[in-house]
């Protein structure tokens, strides 16, 4: 599951990361459910993760997916992206999300709770803009960011920037930030990610079938106060119409070094898409899921 000493690192006074870092480690346990590198992330709502995502030929997509946790954890959060073509603007659009903690008691001079909860959530509502041509896209999000916990509450504007380049027919790399607001290599609640994907093989799995690809991928996340997160995975797709996709991550975290996979699962009906992914856990807390749908209207 999700780093846990990160999370309890969360669950700490605001002093020891800030409202805004604390923030950032809620949208860091969504991030455990993504079954590609960030930044490689595309469909549904992916454009969270990276807002250069590559055209695919619709006039207008919606995605929303849901990321639920174990109890022992009790985080849960929903993300929404909408976007729709204007030319020769390329492709603008919406983007709103929001993790939450639950089940948190204030307790006094005894471990029994003294009543009523703990508000523990951040959320963001922006706008985006990507331009595609072929297997290459650029991308931003102006987004507004509120964190609160408990009493206290912070706000800020973050500018995301994202691209995806292909170098040739087979590789692509690909570039984002997350929650980027200054320059400041020791802010706690900025990501920046990078992946690279290399299509290893191509073509139909029977006589006259539609053509099959599979897919290596590495990616990378650099996170202040930890050691960088490190995305080893494969992936295997049939045309538009059925996806799989395992990742194994070597996780920073404040105790060390982590270990996790993510198997992620995507399957077409019409002008849908439905996605799932699931994280079995560590260290038996039990496992967290993401599941999503996209609508594309070509």
């Amino acid at each position: 599951m999700p780093r846990v000493p990160l999370l309890l690192g969360v669950l700490a006074p605001a002093a020891l990361l800030g409202q805004e870092g604390a923030g950032a480690e809620l949208w860091r346990v969504a991030a455990t459910t993504l079954a590609q590198p960030s930044a490689l992330a595309t469909g549904g709502a992916a454009g969270f993760w990276n807002p250069a995502q590559p055209g695919t030929g619709e006039r207008a997509a919606l995605g929303l997916e849901a990321v639920s946790t174990p109890a022992t954890v009790g985080a849960a959060g929903v993300l929404f992206t909408a976007r729709a073509r204007l030319r020769p603007v390329g492709r603008v659009g919406i983007v709103y999300g929001r993790m939450s903690v639950s089940d948190l008691v204030p307790t006094s001079l005894s471990p029994d709770p003294d009543g009523g909860t703990i508000p523990f959530y951040t959320q963001i509502v922006g706008a985006s803009w990507s331009a595609a041509r072929g297997a290459s896209a650029l991308g931003a999000t102006l987004a507004y960011r509120t964190t609160k916990l408990d009493y206290e509450q912070a706000n800020r504007w973050t500018l995301d920037v994202g691209v995806r380049y292909g170098v040739t027919g087979a590789l692509t790399v690909a570039l984002a930030t997350r929650s980027f607001s200054r320059f400041a290599a020791s802010d706690a609640a900025q990501d920046f990610s990078a992946g690279i994907d290399y299509r290893v093989w191509r073509g139909p799995l029977w006589r006259g079938g539609g053509a099959a690809t599979l897919h290596g991928r590495y990616g990378i996340t650099w996170t202040r106060g930890f050691t960088h997160d490190h995305q080893v995975g494969a992936g295997f797709a049939l045309g538009d119409l059925f996806a799989t996709d395992l990742l194994v991550v070597r996780e920073g975290s404040y105790s060390g070094a982590r270990w996790r996979f993510v198997a992620g699962l995507g399957l077409a009906i019409g002008h849908y898409r439905l996605t799932m992914a699931e994280n079995p856990g560590v260290a038996d807390l039990g496992a967290s899921y993401r599941v999503g749908v996209e609508a594309l209207l070509r």
